[in-house]
């Protein structure tokens, strides 16, 4: 239940190892999205507390950004026969599709999405997530929507959320927000591209260095755990996840 109405499941859109994202409908025909951070341990390691502070971090920040159109909305809690969930985060569902290099792209979308960028880096915020095309929603009157604000950085009132380090990282982060911006600008548009934005995109950001330097290993660790625990087969594929993290179904019509 959410704001008072029931709603039910009509499609699951992603369920990996850390969260459940569905579509729900209530009677109205009025469609939300729930996602449902998880609850259960890890090889007898509790892990319910991920999933409180992971929806409790994102519901912060679509409050932050509420009088953003392009941003959706919290929708509040989330109850089941009347008890609370705090993993669980309601938001509105945005209908449209997702950003794909492939197909014709009006110029007006870039030009939306940078204004929308730029937006939250003035209220000290940065994306972070901004690599992942399924997280650019296009909406009706080609409008690009950000979804997905579990790993956002943003700047607190008070130290050391706001001291010297803070800010350092929030810095650091923003720079890869424009870095992706540019990475997929250069994708879907190349021809539109000038100078500086390109010279913008050949200098690779000191967390995507890094990233590249560990992610490969750490990667590897983590598929033979979810083998280990029997999350994937032995040779790596997901079982019982529905829609690993790293997946994009090119073909769906919709992706939140």
């Amino acid at each position: 239940m959410v704001r008072g109405a029931t709603y039910r499941r009509v499609e699951i859109l992603k369920h990996d190892s850390w969260a459940a994202t569905a579509i729900y409908r209530n009677e109205a025909n009025e469609r939300i999205v729930c996602k449902f951070g998880r609850s259960a341990p890890i090889v007898g390691i509790p892990m319910a507390w991920v999933g409180r502070v992971l929806a409790l971090r994102e519901a912060r920040f679509l409050r932050r950004l509420a009088d953003l159109e392009t941003i959706p909305n919290d929708l509040g809690q989330v109850s089941i026969d009347g008890r609370h969930l705090p993993n669980a985060l309601a938001r509105c569902y945005i209908d449209g599709e997702p950003l794909r290099v492939k197909q014709k792209i009006d110029p007006r979308i870039f030009e939306e999405l940078h204004g929308l960028l730029q937006a939250l880096h003035k209220r000290n915020i940065a994306y972070v997530d901004l690599h992942k095309l399924e997280n650019i929603i296009v909406g009706h009157g080609d409008r690009p929507h950000l979804i997905d604000f579990q790993v956002c950085f943003g700047l607190s009132e008070r130290w050391p959320g706001n001291g010297r380090l803070a800010r350092y990282c929030l810095a650091r982060l923003q720079e890869l927000d424009m870095y992706h911006f540019n990475k997929h600008l250069w994708r879907c548009l190349p021809e539109t591209l000038t100078a500086e934005e390109i010279r913008q995109k050949s200098r690779i950001p000191l967390l995507i260095r890094i990233h590249r330097l560990f992610a490969v290993p750490l990667r590897t660790a983590r598929r033979r755990l979810l083998v280990l625990i029997r999350v994937r087969d032995a040779e790596g594929s997901a079982s019982s996840e529905l829609e690993p993290e790293d997946a994009f179904r090119a073909g769906s019509a919709r992706r939140q």
